[in-house]
């Protein structure tokens, strides 16, 4: 990955920088209290400011900037291979339902886009996922069949506009792909202009549930409020143990312009290759050139080399779209159930006024929609037909699909005792720019050279339950593996479940 590429970061936040909402500097009393920024959050924020509800919106970072400032943003019903295994699963009702509700979800968002005037790059595309082994045939065509079953317009296809062959494909025409950051930053003045509150740089620590809730910030200031909705992308509080039914993956994203004519015309995606997902943007003022991102190397945070997923990703793309310039780079985050359902609904088994939303598996743009307004239904006494199938309480799935959720526990033990075994590099050998997790007569230190030669020096265990963290070279960023945390090399929290930052070490 050149230097260039890396100054790049994420397009969608360079081209929309947005303005600045105040800290929350004093206690305050809301109907409802929505923890977390991004698409989940606001969406869910909109509809019930809309609803007549009080609202404030407290933001860790700045909204839309996080998780959501980083998406490919396809707007689709058609999540890769979903259809066929829910079927099996869910039987064909619970399949219905799931396409029912990430479709009204897009259908909703097409409304708010035209009713708000919000010039967010809207555009319908067909969605396509796609195999080139002829051996995945027959998978494609039973996800065809589940997906058409479920009230899909689907269809099994051969051709597709992609500058390669594929073995076949399924294609549901009349999604959509956006700008994320310029259609969240219209919401978010939507809020505030029908009476809700929006706090950036606000971190929430704790919760104390009753009649009402009650929020404690970083800053010191209480939130009170009848209803809480976590919208975290990975909760921040767990009193359901969600972190043992979610398991994070990051995935790369390198991108640039193209000619027109190389646009494939589609959104599309492949579970082969390590993943490989493709999709073109609005780019220039004359039309001659379209912004191609893709997206690919998906891998647990905090393990391996991301430096060179990156290359990999990188050659992929220059193979196939001859003379393209990448000129960014980014990576995204997404939280994959155990149960392949997202968790949307009540806090756990006892909670009466608080809720989350998670686990939405790399398809978060129509899942966070979907959020919004299931969580407003729930929030105001609305029925919502698709309640039952997201509700975070649920048990027959999570028995019926337990080696999923075996494995992720395995994986996870593994890192917390086996990380602690690595061979440990001497702090002294590390070049500029490179950091690693260290061996001391205090334990375990993570340290990082800068440019300057300058050695930073934090405690290695993740503040969120004490798994080792791993340097991610790529983004200059400490990772947990175990449940997703990120720290900059300082130990600052990048991204949650933790809330406090590494502790700060000599060395």
């Amino acid at each position: 990955m050149t230097e260039k590429q890396q100054a790049g970061g994420s397009y969608w936040l360079q081209t929309a920088p947005g303005g600045r909402h105040a800290p929350l500097a004093e206690d305050l009393d809301v109907d409802v209290a929505v923890i977390g920024g991004g698409i989940a959050g606001l969406c869910t924020a909109r509809e019930l400011a809309r609803a007549g509800r009080s609202v404030a919106v407290l933001e860790a970072g700045r909204v839309a900037a996080g998780v959501t400032g980083h998406t490919t943003a396809k707007i689709s019903a058609l999540h890769t291979l979903v259809y066929d295994k829910l079927r099996r699963t869910r039987g064909a009702e619970g399949a219905r339902l799931y396409a029912r509700s990430q479709s009204e979800a897009i259908e909703h968002t097409a409304r708010v886009v035209e009713e708000l005037g919000v010039d967010c790059e809207w555009e319908r595309r067909s969605s396509y996922t796609y195999v080139r082994d002829a051996d995945r045939v027959e998978e494609l065509r039973a996800e065809a069949r589940a997906a058409r079953e479920a009230g899909l317009p689907a269809s099994f296809v051969t051709e597709t506009g992609l500058p390669f062959p594929v073995a076949g494909a399924v294609e549901v025409r009349d999604q959509a792909q956006f700008h994320p950051r310029k259609y969240l930053l219209a919401l978010a003045d939507d809020i505030v202009a029908h009476g809700g509150r929006i706090h950036e740089d606000t971190t929430v620590l704790g919760l104390e549930e009753g009649t009402p809730n009650r929020l404690s910030t970083a800053a010191g200031a209480t939130v009170t409020a009848r209803d809480v909705v976590v919208a975290t992308h990975y909760p921040v509080f767990d009193r359901a143990l969600l972190f043992t039914r979610l398991s994070p993956r990051r995935e790369l994203v390198v991108a640039g312009p193209v000619p027109a004519g190389q646009d494939p015309g589609g959104m599309y995606i492949t579970p082969e290759e390590n993943t490989r997902s493709v999709r073109t943007a609005p780019y220039g003022e004359d039309g001659t050139r379209r912004f191609l991102v893709i997206t690919g190397e998906h891998f647990t945070p905090g393990t391996g080399d991301t430096r060179a997923r990156f290359d990999r990703l990188s050659a992929w793309a220059r193979a196939h779209f001859p003379g393209v310039e990448l000129t960014h780079s980014w990576a995204t985050q997404d939280n994959d159930p155990t149960d392949t359902v997202p968790l949307v609904g009540p806090l756990h088994p006892g909670a009466r006024h608080t809720y989350v939303a998670t686990g939405f598996g790399g398809w978060g743009m129509s899942g966070g929609m979907m959020a919004g307004l299931l969580l407003t239904a729930q929030i105001t006494g609305g029925e919502c037909a698709w309640s039952e199938l997201y509700d975070p309480r649920r048990l027959a799935s999570a028995v019926r699909e337990a080696p999923s959720f075996l494995k992720h526990q395995a994986q996870v033990a593994r890192h917390f005792v086996g990380d602690r075994l690595r061979p440990a590099p001497p702090a002294e050998a590390l070049p500029p720019g490179e950091g690693a997790v260290v061996r001391t007569e205090g334990g375990r230190l993570a340290v990082y050279r800068d440019e300057d030669g300058t050695l930073h020096a934090v405690s290695a265990r993740c503040t969120h339950m004490g798994c080792l963290v791993d340097f991610n070279a790529a983004e200059r960023a400490w990772e947990c593996p175990c449940h997703g945390s990120r720290f900059d090399t300082d130990g600052k929290v990048i991204q949650g479940p933790a809330t406090r930052p590494l502790e700060r070490r000599d060395i």
